[in-house]
């Protein structure tokens, strides 16, 4: 009986954290119907890599410097009134564009602008969020949360297939629309959160200094702070690295599958669904069950090897294997993204998260925009498959040497009780 009232003394599904949840999933449907149509559209209207890569470099780039300034910003405001803010200004935008695009307008330069200007919303939001959400998390929830959130996202991206159908036969506009839809409900949901932010009041701007300096300073901090603790500075580094991975996958495996298969663009939606349904099946398990506490950092540092073997590889195997391949990725991938998350954000102080997300995004999208620039160049002069498997190879050795060469300083922030 006593343990009875202790599991239900910290509730997961409180208001706020049921309206968030609610909100998020809403702007990742709208986000899941618009965001593969305009990759394709890109593709379909310019036929090169890497023009591909550009576009994508294009909605990179802001995510680099954003967040720098963002994640100092965020620690003295209402990251609250951030997110949906924001998420109005999305509504707009895709509104906007979504018209014109309806009425068959696309010019690649200014479409390419016009991404760069998403990518800067993109970029607060996920430092915004990623700061306000742990804020919203019961004590004692947040690897159940988090595994939530990940079940959640992944559900949200089997409607890729449905938005491929739409943009195949009417065009990206209604798609885009359709977004705009998403982003003003969202918002308004996110309105109705009533969490109290005291960090707001405790660090009030000094009047006589100016913002300009108060950010410098406090984005200054914020890597001061990375570096004072090892374990989240090799996990950042790390991630520099993963991301870079990622980034050429991004620009590389779309391109080589629509142009080396019939209806290739298919069996990509394919390999991501496998890989999603396994994020959604493991997602459901970490609900219900925890991992030993001891095991953590064993368990994410053998699924980091685990996945840089497989992107690496991917190209080179039969489509059968590929897909058995991706659904086991989507597993394993959700299992060490639900330790990392919840371990960094549960550790960090409310305080400092906005400048943590900041720094730690900054290092993720610049390996993402590296990765999507090296993507780019060596498609013109090699096979796609060879450079999926030479960025892969690099992701593996920074596995090997930066979070098993620095265990000491990773695994205690791992292995605990979150």
């Amino acid at each position: 009986m006593q343990k009875m009232k202790e599991k239900n003394a910290n509730p997961l599904w409180t208001r706020d954290f049921t309206i968030i949840t609610l909100g998020s999933v809403v702007s990742m449907i709208g986000n899941s119907l618009s965001g593969f149509a305009m990759s394709l559209m890109v593709l379909d209207y310019t036929s090169s890599v890497l023009y591909y890569s550009i576009y994508v470099m294009a909605f990179t780039f802001p995510q680099i410097i954003v967040p720098i300034f963002s994640g100092a910003v965020l620690d003295r405001f209402s990251r609250r009134k951030t997110i949906y803010t924001l998420d109005y200004i999305s509504s707009v935008f895709y509104l906007s564009v979504g018209i014109l695009l309806h009425n068959g307008w696309f010019n690649y330069p200014l479409f390419a602008l016009m991404v760069f200007f998403l990518g800067c919303i993109q970029s607060m939001y996920q430092v915004a969020y990623q700061s306000f959400y742990p804020m919203l998390i019961s004590e004692g929830n947040f690897s159940k949360a988090y595994s939530v959130a990940s079940m959640l996202e992944s559900v949200t991206v089997f409607v890729v297939p449905i938005s491929t159908l739409i943009y195949n036969m009417v065009g990206i506009g209604p798609l885009m629309i359709a977004n705009a839809v998403c982003f003003f409900i969202a918002a308004t949901v996110e309105t109705q959160i009533k969490a109290k932010e005291n960090y707001v009041e405790e660090r009030k701007i000094d009047k006589k200094e100016s913002k300009v300096k108060m950010m410098l300073s406090d984005t200054k901090s914020g890597f001061m702070y990375l570096w004072s603790e090892k374990g989240l500075f090799f996990i950042a580094f790390y991630f520099l690295f993963s991301s870079f991975g990622g980034g050429v996958s991004n620009v590389a495996l779309l391109p080589y599958m629509k142009s080396t298969m019939p209806n290739g663009e298919y069996y990509y939606l394919i390999i991501g669904g496998l890989m999603m349904l396994g994020r959604v099946v493991t997602s459901s398990w970490h609900y219900r069950h925890k991992l030993p506490i001891d095991k953590k950092f064993l368990i994410a540092f053998v699924v980091y090897i685990f996945i840089s073997i497989v992107e690496g590889s991917l190209l080179f195997l039969p489509l059968v294997v590929m897909f058995i391949l991706s659904f086991l990725s989507g597993c394993l991938g959700v299992t060490s993204y639900t330790i990392r998350i919840s371990a960094t954000q549960s550790y960090v102080p409310d305080e400092k998260k906005g400048r943590f997300n900041g720094a730690f995004n900054m290092l993720s999208v610049l390996g993402a925009l590296i990765g999507q620039g090296f993507s780019g160049v060596l498609s013109t002069v090699m096979d796609m498959r060879f450079v999926m498997l030479i960025s892969q190879t690099i992701v593996l050795l920074a596995a090997i040497f930066v979070m098993g060469g620095n265990r000491k300083y990773v695994a205690p922030i791992y292995n605990r009780e979150q």
